[in-house]
């Protein structure tokens, strides 16, 4: 029997997933990072390794059942990134004694979104950390907007709610800004109690900006006046996103799935992009993502396989 592995890679876990050649799950796993932009690409190449010879070991396989690998990894947007994680995937299993050169590398978003449709066209938003659309048009056609990063843009995401919060304390503490409960919740949640702790956190202690972003949706939900503009404000962005798409995809409609701990989840935040675009959009479709990420990496995968 042959079977197929899929897997997510993001910052912090990588999760995998094994199937059939019908793509009826088998087994699945969670692992290391595979961010290939925060780690090397020999770690992450152990990282998937390791994780595929755990799918294999559990079902009583090995690498000869292996049909294919699609890995989608944070960071392998750009195809010259991608191919470097391949190749050195294929060098370590080949320094292991294991010819394998089955291996596939997408970004994370690409296999969330074949994921969220079955294959099918449809959009998705993902506001995590960061943020960016993506969208499938009738031809199979990719079409992107935002996912940038956060020096560029990120619009809408974690980091920027969290950077808007932050702003907003250190101008409360300066008297530049109106008093706003985001400060007191950074005093009680992060021990942020003067201007030196503040610059201490963000500039020597890595502080987690988008962390932030959680005590604007708080102070929101009791009517906060500076946290519910900062709500407005970034909504407006990922609106903009989401208008920009539309006009890409130049179709009559449009499914969009939204993805990630920003938007994903039931909060002020996420509930506030819905009316703004039910309000504005008849003809866009919000919907749940119908399988995971990984899911999504099997179906590429089996494509992939179709078309050689």
């Amino acid at each position: 029997m042959k079977y197929l592995i899929g897997m997510d890679g993001g910052g912090t876990k990588t999760t995998s997933v094994i199937t059939d050649l019908s793509g009826n799950k088998l087994y699945d796993c969670v692992g290391g990072p595979s961010n290939i932009l925060t780690y090397s690409a020999e770690t992450v190449s152990q990282n998937i390794f390791d994780l595929a010879e755990k799918c294999l070991s559990n079902i009583g396989a090995g690498f000869s059942d292996l049909q294919g690998i699609m890995v989608g990894a944070a960071g392998a947007g750009r195809r010259n990134d991608a191919e470097r994680l391949e190749k050195s995937f294929i060098s370590l299993a080949g320094s292991k004694g294991i010819l394998f050169d089955k291996i596939a590398v997408e970004s994370d978003a690409r296999i969330a979104l074949e994921g969220a449709f079955s294959g099918r066209p449809g959009s998705i938003l993902i506001s995590g950390t960061g943020s960016i659309i993506l969208g499938k048009d009738a031809e199979g056609i990719i079409h992107r907007v935002g996912g940038f990063g956060r020096i560029l843009s990120d619009d809408g995401s974690g980091y920027s709610i969290g950077r808007q919060a932050l702003n907003a304390i250190a101008k409360e503490f300066d008297g530049r800004g109106e008093h706003t409960a985001i400060t007191e919740l950074a005093q009680i949640n992060f021990n942020v109690l003067s201007p030196d702790i503040l610059i201490t956190k963000i500039y020597k202690e890595n502080f987690d900006v988008a962390s932030a972003a959680l005590l604007v949706f708080a102070a929101a939900e009791d009517n906060d006046k500076v946290a519910l503009e900062i709500i407005d404000k970034e909504t407006d962005s990922l609106f903009l996103h989401i208008s920009s798409m539309f006009k890409k995809l130049n179709q009559s409609g449009m499914e969009l799935a939204f993805i990630g701990g920003i938007i994903g989840n039931n909060n002020i935040f996420s509930r506030t992009l819905r009316n703004k675009i039910s309000e504005s959009f008849m003809n866009i479709i919000l919907t749940e993502p119908e399988n995971p990420p990984e899911i999504g990496a099997v179906l590429m995968i089996k494509e992939k396989r179709h078309n050689v």
